[in-house]
């Protein structure tokens, strides 16, 4: 399948015909059976026989018209675990997608993201537990009747139909009326803004237009879900920056639920509702890209999204609602604590470069602070980068502004890294956090349909 994907990306010769698998084709536009699709002018007349599957009494799925169940939740993964032999590349995940939310499952290469989409495409089945589409059980219902749709990096375009043929294939396969058919595909063609490009066959598109064409066809007979499997990682920098951007906007407009697989930090912190960061198969936390950011519950979390010095750090005692902890020595601070986070226990102290100050006197009362020496300092526009050193050879990094009014320094120089109680956040060591905020989640989703009301 995917040899066949590629190839029609990259623009398989049309005179050879075209045969889809089936599995493929449930991919693009699931509830679709065997149609003969004729070719598009030009190319000899011949007719391409492409296997996909219909939805049962052949009819298209009926667009949403913004109705919601009762339930909030329009995907429930429920403590599902998938097992390859003795390797479990998924581990009791447990959350809610919400109707019309843009879901980000973020992580490394090898976290389980990629898996778990798989088993929502129903191209795998959990080993435990459920997966729910509007609280029915989905978890051994094949793809094809499933309501959801995926976008693949390779987008497998027909290189030979062009784009307004290529989003219209699903709805013509399905034997939906023509006026139905032209009303669809150029309301897509629209929404994605390539309504001027309907003639142009996909050899003629950028990168950035052959997936927003890949985007109009699986959005246009309207799934439950989109799911997308790392859509943007062929893309260059600038064209992929822009199309972050272009999903959000065509995700709002639509109004449909978006469950987006990337191991990039900043596609998923600018596009999601929410992010679900993946570790070694298991789910470390889930919430929105602001309190995954400034609040996070691990520190594999701490250290994956964006960047954090991470000191060593035991807990004294407690401070009303912050925490006293021992840091760099015989330094204590007073800062706010994770869940987990226990008294006399071993932690660690996560502040973030922005929110770090610099020095040269000795800080103010209620001011935390930490003496080091300068390694190195770079310059970059907005802020400098400062390279600093404490006492035990540990190094850490402040994004220093002009507003700090530092005099000139140098490697070598002694300053105070400093920041606000509030600033920094002490983290249970890793595989030692307490359950993850956001799994029980129902006031949080409730919050998120609200939003799209």
């Amino acid at each position: 399948m995917l040899r066949l994907a590629r190839g029609l990306a990259q623009g398989i010769p049309s005179r050879i015909g075209v045969r889809v698998t089936k599995s493929l084709a449930v991919a693009l536009h699931p509830g679709i059976e065997r149609a003969k699709v004729p070719r598009s002018r030009g190319i000899r007349g011949r007719t391409a026989e492409v296997s996909e599957i219909q939805p049962e009494g052949g009819r298209p799925l009926p667009p949403l018209e913004g109705a919601r169940p009762e339930a909030d939740a329009v995907i429930s993964i429920d403590h599902v675990t998938k097992r390859f032999g003795a390797f479990v590349a998924v581990d009791d995940a447990h959350f809610d997608i919400a109707r019309g939310e843009f879901f980000s499952m973020l992580g490394p290469s090898g976290c389980g993201k990629t898996t778990t989409l798989r088993m929502i495409a129903g191209f795998e089945q959990p080993s435990t537990g459920e997966i729910r589409l509007d609280g029915k059980d989905m978890s051994r219902v094949p793809p094809y009747k499933r309501q959801v749709n995926t976008v693949f990096q390779q987008y497998a375009l027909f290189p030979h139909m062009n784009v307004w043929d290529n989003v219209a294939f699903g709805l013509r396969a399905t034997k939906v009326p023509k006026p139905e058919i032209s009303k669809r595909v150029n309301d897509l063609l629209g929404v994605v803004r390539l309504a001027g490009f309907a003639e142009r066959r996909p050899g003629q598109l950028s990168g950035g237009q052959q997936q927003r064409v890949a985007l109009a066809r699986a959005l246009v007979n309207y799934p439950r879900a989109l799911l997308l499997d790392e859509p943007l990682g062929a893309l260059d920098l600038k064209l992929r920056q822009a199309m972050q951007l272009e999903l959000k906007r065509i995700q709002r407009e639509l109004d449909i639920t978006f469950i987006f697989v990337t191991h990039d930090q900043e596609e998923a912190l600018t596009m999601s509702d929410r992010i679900a960061v993946m570790n070694e198969g298991r789910v470390e936390q889930i919430g929105t890209p602001e309190q995954i950011y400034h609040e996070p519950a691990s520190v594999f979390v701490a250290g994956f999204i964006g960047m954090a010095n991470l000191l060593p750090a035991r807990v004294d005692g407690r401070d009303g609602e912050l925490a006293i902890a021992r840091v760099a020595g015989d330094h204590f601070v007073r800062v706010e604590a994770a869940p987990g986070v226990a008294d006399g226990a071993e932690a660690t102290l996560m502040v973030r470069p922005e929110r770090a100050h610099l020095r040269v006197d000795e800080p103010p009362a209620g001011l935390i602070g930490i003496p080091t020496d300068v390694v190195d300092l770079v310059f970059q526009g907005p802020v400098v980068r400062f390279e600093l050193r404490i006492a035990d050879g540990t190094t850490l990094v402040a994004h220093v502004g002009p507003e700090d009014d530092l005099p000139l320094l140098r490697p070598g120089d002694r300053v105070w890294m400093c920041w606000e109680p509030g600033a920094g956040r002490l983290l249970a060591p890793s595989g030692h956090s307490a359950p993850m905020p956001g799994v029980d989640n129902t006031k949080e989703l409730s919050t998120i349909v609200r939003s799209h009301q």
